[in-house]
């Protein structure tokens, strides 16, 4: 058997290929030995050393979900650990948040995120509601068996596990947190792709009267990447193009649409126009809605690919901001101990104050959603009042898909400093806490960095507008294949 290592978030692999059900149990049966040896420290104080030890297990749209769920089930139930078990399919964010609510151990999701429908995957999250913290991770990989000892078709104890309704549990909190009545009699006409992913049914039920693109079963996903960006959401963009063209009055437009990915922690955003909205832009109309519209200060903490606009955003609101390795692991680390008031990626996985420490793209769609009822502004008119702080700016990213060979010897390279310019974008100053970030200016970069989930070499650029980002970015991949 071969040596299983958890990526940035959770151990991903290809079904029927690594991601088997002897590789579920060997990881479940690992965890339970690292929880057996560890529950009375990873509980808060207060729960008692009496409790019994348990879990809760869920699954997402996947191929397989359901039966390496119950796998996962029944190598924790055999040694005589409790499992909330959920009904149906869910998604990341009511795992975590029903961790919490029940003072469970922990929190194990069956999901490979935003990957390709060939990947299946195994999230841990923490007593807390957030990813368990990368040293936690790295030891229960040390505790993972080359063979699981057990009998699966003979280990379950069914009387271990209780079925319970994560969905009814996470609307019901969302309505005690939102103003939901606000946000259907303000206007707003709302379009939502769940990219057939778990945040689906969600939607359905809080918002019902959103127009729902990609909302049914479809666990192929339709041969499109469940990942929440530009490029695999061109449909609900010519759909908001379309029918606000067509539209004949406001009312009849559609306002913003919002996507989810596979496991609805990540969102992408859409303007009236029809242009995405990154996560960059996110975060800062995030910070700007919580300081100057609800008063509310704290920490903000993000990773290391985000836009450098957060520093003159925070600088301008007089918050503190911690930068950290990509992995929204690190994050949960700082917002389990300090006062924070957002955490988040790039990748359009973000957290805030008043929640679980954990991404929640639902919730951070709902949020923006309060922001432009409340407001009474569209999404374009607030990112003006976020660019009147910071300037305006394009952030763009490549995903090269090249043979592991050029990807090891372009990362080598970056490791013993080659790159000093990339076509006519000479390097000023280089950062490398988490992959090589290249400066060229105060305000202008481009970044490398090998994925931790999938055979992708990523690169990122930020400048004054897309047109300069995607030169960067051209300039880049040139120099990168021919000097590899």
């Amino acid at each position: 058997m071969t040596k299983i290592k958890f990526g940035t978030d959770g151990w991903r692999a290809i079904i029927a290929k690594e991601f088997t059900v002897e590789n579920v149990a060997r990881v479940a049966e690992g965890t339970v030995q690292w929880l057996l040896t560890n529950q009375r420290i990873n509980l808060p104080i207060g729960i008692g050393t009496t409790h019994q030890p348990s879990v809760v297990v869920g699954h997402d749209c996947r191929f397989g979900g359901k039966l390496f769920a119950e796998t996962t089930a029944s190598v924790f139930t055999h040694y005589g650990i409790k499992v909330f078990m959920s009904e149906g399919f869910v998604s990341t964010p009511m795992i975590s948040f029903a961790t919490k609510k029940f003072n469970a151990n922990l929190g194990i999701i069956i999901t490979a995120s935003h990957n390709p429908s060939s990947y299946n995957g195994f999230k841990l999250k923490g007593h807390y509601g957030g990813p368990l913290l990368p040293e936690q991770v790295t030891e229960i990989e040390n505790l993972i068996p080359d063979k699981c000892s057990l009998n699966l078709d003979s280990s379950s104890n069914s009387q271990l596990i209780q079925k319970i309704d994560l969905e009814s549990i996470y609307c019901k909190h969302v309505e005690k947190n939102f103003n939901l009545r606000l946000i259907r009699r303000s206007g707003l006409k709302i379009a939502y792709d769940g990219m057939y992913g778990a945040g689906q049914n969600v939607i359905k039920r809080i918002l019902p009267e959103t127009i729902m693109l990609h909302c049914e079963n479809n666990p192929s996903f339709n041969g499109t990447a469940p990942e929440p960006i530009a490029k695999n959401l061109i449909e609900i963009s010519e759909l908001i193009k379309r029918t606000n063209k067509k539209a004949k009055t406001k009312r009849n437009k559609i306002s913003v649409g919002l996507a989810t990915d596979g496991d609805a922690d990540r969102l992408g955003l859409f303007d009236s126009n029809g242009n995405f909205v990154d996560s960059h832009h996110i975060i800062l109309l995030l910070i700007h809605y919580l300081c100057k519209y609800k008063k509310i200060k704290g920490k903000v903490c993000t990773a290391f690919s985000t836009t450098v606009k957060i520093k003159k955003m925070c600088a301008h609101y007089g918050l503190q901001l911690d930068m950290v390795k990509i992995g929204f692991k690190y994050i949960c680390g700082i917002m389990i101990k300090e006062d924070v008031l957002i955490g988040g990626e790039e990748s359009g996985g973000i957290a805030i104050k008043g929640h679980i420490p954990e991404r929640d793209g639902i919730w951070i769609g709902l949020t923006l959603f309060e922001f432009m009822a409340k407001s009474g502004k569209s999404l374009e008119e607030l990112i003006k009042e976020v660019y009147e702080i910071t300037g305006p700016f394009s952030f763009e990213r490549n995903d090269l898909h090249i043979a592991d060979e050029l990807k090891n010897k372009i990362v080598e390279n970056c490791r013993r400093n080659k790159y000093q310019a990339f076509g006519k974008y000479k390097v000023q100053k280089l950062d490398d806490l988490d992959g090589w970030k290249y400066f060229f200016n105060d305000e202008e970069w481009l970044m490398i960095r090998a994925s931790g989930t999938e055979p992708v070499l990523r690169t990122y650029a930020e400048s004054s507008s897309k047109k300069k980002a995607l030169d960067i970015l051209i300039a880049a991949k040139k120099t990168l294949l021919s000097e590899a």
